[in-house]
């Protein structure tokens, strides 16, 4: 199912007709962009995998961002009425919980925005979500369906509603975007071809404030209460509000934004209330909060310590030196400290963060720890920061240790403001004094940035004794596929969309939640236990059956129904979601076996009802069987694997009694006792089984309808087997005499041919 082409050329004309042309040199130049991606086919929610997930990067210098979002259904009224579920994010993946499920502990969810689909009486729906001033970068959409109903589908027999999703991304990006220089006044105008007018501005590292002036503004050479609005900063959803200043009134303003991202470009953006040239001056200074030094001896010293811990043991994440190694150059201007962060690969998406040295904690000034994470492979994790506080360090001083996680940029002044917020973004704040000296926070899908951990001691007023304090910190960094590897009921899985990595759990048993720590639906221990023993012991149905077919002599069916017991039990004790698991042997082998011999069964017990002769019987049981292995090999899960066989068989069954009935002109098999006792009820337990199995089963009651598949099938099998010949005997006299009498018969007729 495609996508039309059309709306997408006549919505890209309709953006492109409405991109500014430059009349002038002085106009503003803009070139558009436009970014797409295949149709992917939607499922329906049941786990993070069922997400299809999009990734687009926007350019540097947009200053206008339109997503065509597409979607399309099959034209089958049970179709209607469906939602599809669309989540944004910048920098990550969108972090979602359609189900409702808690989180684990301690864990925080980064803010992502969503909007709906629906299909009423169409068959597309084509629907446009614009952000003016977008920040550059990774932009994510994950689209699913609503909840999985956990229908077990058979394949090839069910047809399910085939939803298909497609976004598009369209870009204005500007063309030689103004760069302000910082500490000189910058002359700048606003025009009314160029309004409004853009500008950017380079952030270094470690500044402290941002600290922008608008002045001396005129018009027509005239000075004028400045008309004009100013904004700082760029969107990470349609409805954030950068920085705004309205200097309407005065002839200058001002605006100071604390930490502004490090190492970033700012975008500036000045707009004029009125329809005429207005000139005036930017000014803006960068504040800068240098980091404390540490001798070169002092980082070998240290250096040192962490090898010889690195010898001693590859757990340990938090290292600790003496104090008398860790002395603080406060002078010349420092106004923080900075420890030494070695970042250490471990495998994709997992990541270790080892300190050089254990932070301790003063109230002068902060405490900053670098953990880098700006690789487009380390938002699919979960980072999980544990931080403990040694109470001996703080003597039994009243004083509290706060610090904050940020992206960016740090927060500078936790002491003072006691706020973990940077102008641009909201902190992850951590509190640790003498009756809580250890917390935890677990972030998934961390943002793709610098993080920063600030930490700084908070003391009472006038209390000089805590402002001399230091505390010591251990901190642990790890950035995990999932968090505790999704627990004893969750499976970790590593998934991958157009080239980009992530991770998420798959949760069973009933348990639930982005971890696999909801309980509220979960199987207790006994249940999974009774779920493991009613799908195992179920199958001993199969023993009458197996005895039934021994007494008639059909011994090769039986040893068939024993295969298919066997393996039918091993692998659903393997199958099972909890903790009552047992495997013999690898999961897929033992599937393989259980579909393989359940087929094989159907095969040759209907053979065995159409009555062929030996040497026609047991080449068809074994060229089926052949076919079958094939067939499983190819697709184990399909129904006409299972279902081929069957009517092939069937179609045997029926040409074999038909022939005999002809033949003898009257109804096969002759016996009423045949048909009322025996083949109406193995044909009724038969269709309630098929019935059961392609109708019934869901993931909640798999358990029960499924073991009762096995009781119902392993049951029709003993009423549908025919009745031993009756040339046959299980007396060993008429076993001998039989055979004696061919070798006679064999001698007589060599004797008269001589």
């Amino acid at each position: 199912m495609g996508l039309p082409a059309n709306s997408l050329l006549l919505s890209l004309v309709l953006l492109t007709a409405r991109t500014p042309t430059a009349s002038s040199s002085s106009d503003v130049v803009y070139v558009s962009e436009f970014f797409s991606q295949i149709p992917q086919r939607l499922s329906f929610y049941n786990w993070y995998g069922n997400v299809r997930l999009f990734r687009f990067q926007v350019p540097s210098d947009t200053v206008y961002l339109r997503w065509i979002l597409q979607a399309s259904r099959q034209n089958r009224a049970e179709c209607q009425g469906i939602e599809i579920t669309l989540h944004f994010r910048y920098g990550a993946p969108p972090v979602i919980n359609p189900l409702g499920a808690s989180f684990a502990p301690n864990t925080s969810v980064p803010f992502s925005f969503n909007r709906t689909l629906t299909f009423k009486s169409s068959l597309q729906n084509n629907t446009y979500l614009n952000i003016s001033s977008p920040l550059p970068g990774d932009w994510f959409i994950a689209a699913h369906l609503p909840k999985d109903a956990e229908k077990i589908e058979i394949q090839g027999f069910t047809k399910s509603c085939v939803y298909v999703f497609q976004p598009e991304l369209f870009v204005l990006r500007e063309v030689d975007t103004l760069i302000l220089q910082p500490n000189s006044p910058n002359q700048c105008s606003v025009t009314p071809s160029r309004n409004p007018t853009r500008f950017k501005l380079f952030i270094p590292e470690y500044t402290q404030e941002l600290v922008f002036q608008l002045l001396n503004c005129t018009s027509d050479g005239v000075p004028v209460p400045c008309p004009l609005q100013v904004t700082v900063g760029s969107a990470s959803h349609p409805r954030s509000t950068p920085h705004t200043t309205n200097c309407s009134g005065s002839s200058s303003c001002s605006l100071a934004l604390l930490a502004p991202p490090w190492n970033k470009w700012l975008s500036v953006k000045v707009e004029s209330w009125i329809n005429a040239s207005v000139s005036f001056e930017i000014l803006y200074n960068l504040p800068v909060c240098k980091p404390g030094a540490f001798s070169s001896k002092q980082i070998l010293t240290s250096l040192n310590a962490l090898n010889a811990t690195d010898n001693s043991t590859s757990d340990n994440l938090a290292f600790t030196t003496n104090a008398s190694t860790l002395l603080f150059d406060g002078s010349g201007g420092s106004c923080l400290r900075k420890y030494t962060v070695i970042r250490a690969d471990l495998d994709v998406v997992s990541v270790r963060f080892q300190m050089v040295s254990s932070p301790y904690v003063v109230a002068a000034f902060p405490s900053v720890i670098l953990l880098n994470l700006d690789s487009d492979m380390d938002s699919g994790g979960v980072l999980v920061i544990n931080m403990r506080m040694n109470q001996t360090t703080l003597r039994n001083i009243n004083a509290t240790v706060m610090a904050c996680l940020s992206a960016d940029s740090p927060v500078l002044a936790l002491n003072t403001t006691q706020n973990c917020t940077t102008e641009f973004f909201q902190g992850y704040p951590f509190i640790m004094n003498n009756e809580v000296s250890e917390v935890t926070l677990d972030l998934p899908y961390p943002q793709t940035a610098n993080w920063y951990l600030s930490m700084q001691l908070v003391c009472p007023e006038n209390d000089s004794v805590c402002q001399t304090a230091t505390a010591k910190v251990l901190v642990s960094a790890l950035l995990n596929p999932c968090l505790t590897d999704c627990g004893t009921y969750g499976e970790c899985r590593l998934l991958r969309r157009n080239g980009y990595m992530y991770a998420a759990c798959s949760c069973k048993a009933g348990w639930a939640g982005w971890s696999c720590t909801d309980d509220k639906n979960a199987l207790s221990v006994a249940q999974q236990v009774l779920a493991t023993m009613l799908l195992t012991l179920s199958n001993l149905m199969f023993v009458p059956t197996i005895a039934v077919a021994l007494s008639h002599l059909f011994f090769v069916e039986a040893a068939v129904y024993v295969y298919t017991m066997f393996f039918s039990t091993f692998y659903h004790a393997c199958d099972q979601p909890g903790v009552a698991v047992m495997c013999i042997m690898e999961y897929d082998t033992l599937q393989y076996c259980d579909f393989f011999g359940s087929v094989v069964a159907i095969w040759v017990t209907i053979l065995c009802m159409a009555r062929l002769k030996t040497i026609p019987k047991y080449v068809m049981f074994l060229l089926g069987t052949l076919f079958i292995a094939m067939s499983m090999q190819l697709n184990r899960s399909g129904i006409w694997n299972m279902m081929g066989p069957c009517l092939v068989a069937i179609i045997v069954l029926v040409i074999a009694w038909t022939y005999r009935g002809v033949r003898r002109r009257h109804c096969y098999p002759p016996n009423w006792r045949r048909w009322v006792f025996f083949l109406i009820p193995g044909v009724s337990l038969a269709l309630i089984a098929i019935s059961i199995y392609v109708f019934a089963e869901t993931q909640s009651n798999y358990f029960y309808t499924h073991s009762l598949w096995h009781v119902l099938v392993a049951g029709s099998v003993a009423f549908l087997l025919p009745p031993r010949e009756k040339k046959k005997s299980w007396r060993w006299r008429d076993m001998l005499n039989c055979r004696y009498k061919m070798c006679k018969d064999d001698r007589e007729e060599l004797y008269v041919v001589t």
